[in-house]
């Protein structure tokens, strides 16, 4: 005998689970988000587990081995002092995703802090903006070049330098996100219930300002890289000591008509994690904007 289902059995049927399908969606979507967040997560992986990866100590010394080109024993080659150019590049990846990734927290969480209050006090404005007025004036690579070239060439120094360089344009955007959002209804409404000035930017203005700053910050780790490996290539940045893909291609420079495998590989590598930044920034911006949501 058949049973004939109810109506509630019919409509139970015709909804899907509120979860299928969900991360394929999301996939179909953002598929920036996707590609740049997995290859990105693939070069920390890297970095991370670089001493199990790596086939020999970067800094092993092998003269006997010198300039030998990519083979069985050496995957990237090797260079002028016969250290294998695939360990360097592989630790070369903590350098710069650590210069990268710090530049990007401490840049802006500076510029947060400085964007809110010349945002809501206009007599900070005045003369906080006119002083980052005259650094955003500046090429951010030629005032990290100036500060490295008063300090002695470490780790903590570049990320120092950079970030300095960096701070101004996160300010000027928290700056601009404040001065629109003081003016909502909401913000208002907070003012005129008694709320604190220090209140209401905590609660009100900050939650508001951390999907523009999780996108800009994507795009400074990036730039900070590109400006990490410049100023190692020129002598300006970590020491030689230490393997960073611009110390490898600086040194590789001199040699670059006989062994250009140098340079090449290392570049390959900041090219790659330099692009997986600026895809997954991309898609944040378009996954964060509600007018591209609604429209999706």
């Amino acid at each position: 005998m058949a049973v004939i289902p109810s109506n509630i059995d019919l409509v139970a049927a015709a909804q899907p689970p509120k979860k299928r399908g969900a991360v394929a969606t999301y996939v179909r979507r953002h598929p920036t988000v996707v590609i740049g967040g997995g290859l990105l997560g693939l070069m920390i992986a890297m970095a991370i587990f670089a001493p199990y990866l790596g086939t020999t100590d970067p800094t092993a010394l092998s003269p006997a081995n010198r300039l030998k080109w990519p083979s069985a024993a050496y995957w990237f080659g090797s260079d002028m002092l016969g250290r294998d150019i695939y360990s360097r590049t592989i630790y070369g990846a903590r350098v710069s995703l650590t210069v990268g990734i710090s530049v990007a927290l401490l840049s802006t969480g500076l510029g947060l802090m400085i964007g809110l209050v010349t945002g809501f006090y206009r007599w900070v404005d005045a003369v906080v903006m006119r002083v980052m007025d005259g650094l955003m004036s500046i090429p951010a690579v030629l005032i990290a070049i100036a500060l490295m070239a008063l300090t002695r060439a470490s780790l903590e120094n570049v990320v120092f330098a950079i970030t300095v360089a960096e701070v101004p344009r996160v300010t000027r955007l928290v700056r601009s996100v404040v001065l629109t959002l003081r003016e909502q209804p909401f913000v208002e409404a907070a003012f005129a219930s008694g709320t604190t000035q220090i209140r209401t930017m905590w609660r009100h203005i900050v939650p508001n300002t951390m999907a523009t700053l999780l996108v800009q910050g994507t795009y400074i780790a990036a730039s900070a890289m590109i400006t990490e490996a410049i100023l190692s290539f020129i002598g300006a940045g970590t020491p030689p000591t230490i393997p960073s893909w611009g110390n490898i291609m600086a040194e590789g420079r001199a040699v670059f008509l006989v062994a250009y495998y140098i340079v090449l590989f290392p570049g390959i590598f900041l090219s790659l994690t330099v692009l997986a930044i600026n895809l997954l920034g991309d898609g944040l911006r378009d996954a964060l904007d509600p007018r591209l949501a609604r429209r999706l």
